[in-house]
């Protein structure tokens, strides 16, 4: 399983890295929607995209919107990895693409949960 991780910042991808990682998951990294549209675009074989919601250049919302409409890994499940609460937020990402939401601070606990609610053993 291949997971690529976006976040502006580097203590969240070091934390999901190390989480994943002891999950047997391989990792690639992006910085922000722009930089994980680049990724995505070079490598065709990610299964799962956590991306966060408040970034610069391009926010999580923007690029999961690109995401879908260029349909680029139709089936690459995406997880928000958020400390956005506002239902509307969430609302528009499930809207546009997301299949799941993860809360920041979060828990190896609970993003092994959410991880296999997507279909994903852990």
């Amino acid at each position: 399983m291949k997971a690529l991780i976006v976040d502006d910042s580097s203590f969240i991808r070091e934390y999901l890295r190390h989480l994943l990682d002891r999950m047997g998951v391989v990792c690639a990294e992006a910085v922000d929607g722009s930089d994980a549209l680049a990724v995505l675009e070079a490598q065709k074989d990610f299964d799962l995209m956590l991306l966060d919601l408040n970034m610069p250049v391009m926010n999580g919302l923007e690029c999961i919107k690109a995401l879908r409409k260029a349909k680029l890994h139709p089936a690459m499940k995406v997880m928000m990895v958020t400390t956005e609460a506002d239902n509307s937020f969430i609302s528009k990402a499930l809207d546009n693409g997301a299949d799941e939401f993860l809360m920041k601070p979060f828990t190896p606990e609970s993003l092994r949960e959410k991880m296999m609610l997507m279909g994903f053993a852990a």
